[in-house]
């Protein structure tokens, strides 16, 4: 098989390893749509730990990214059993207010890409749900994470 680094969309994503459960099969015997859903939400959540940006920070700045629009694309099924590795990278950012994420999920047996997906994101004030500018936690942490940027050519 290929290296798992020439599957990728883009470089060096953050990753998120799995295997399809039993539980997360539907009735046409493949896995179920939201557990890509599930996958995508949780390679983004880690990786946002990675960068120091948890629930517990998110809670004390009073600042949070909500999704504010989503986009799957399911080329591939998987089942039970399959391991499959999610794949996150932070594509954009306006440094204000928005930040965009691309997703990537792989079978790992025959490197086939089963999803592609897109999440924006908005900054909001987590105790009121409006928007707010990013704080400046936010920009040293995902700053540097944004694909492209404060990387060597």
């Amino acid at each position: 098989m290929t290296s798992l680094a020439s599957l990728w969309d883009f470089p060096d994503p953050h990753t998120y390893y799995t295997r399809v459960l039993p539980g997360d099969i539907d009735g046409l015997n493949h896995t179920n749509n939201t557990v890509y859903v599930k996958w995508c939400e949780q390679v983004a959540w880690s990786h946002s730990v990675s960068l120091g940006l948890d629930l517990e920070r998110y809670r004390a700045l009073d600042r949070a990214m909500a999704i504010t629009h989503s986009e799957y694309d399911y080329l591939q099924a998987s089942r039970e059993g399959d391991e499959v590795v999610a794949g996150t990278w932070i594509v954009s950012s306006d440094r204000k207010l928005t930040m965009e994420r691309r997703f990537q999920v792989i079978r790992l047996d025959d490197g086939v890409t089963l999803l592609r997906a897109g999440m924006r994101f908005a900054c909001i004030e987590v105790s009121s749900g409006r928007p707010r500018r990013m704080p400046q936690e936010f920009l040293a942490g995902y700053g540097p994470a944004i694909l492209g940027e404060n990387q060597s050519a």
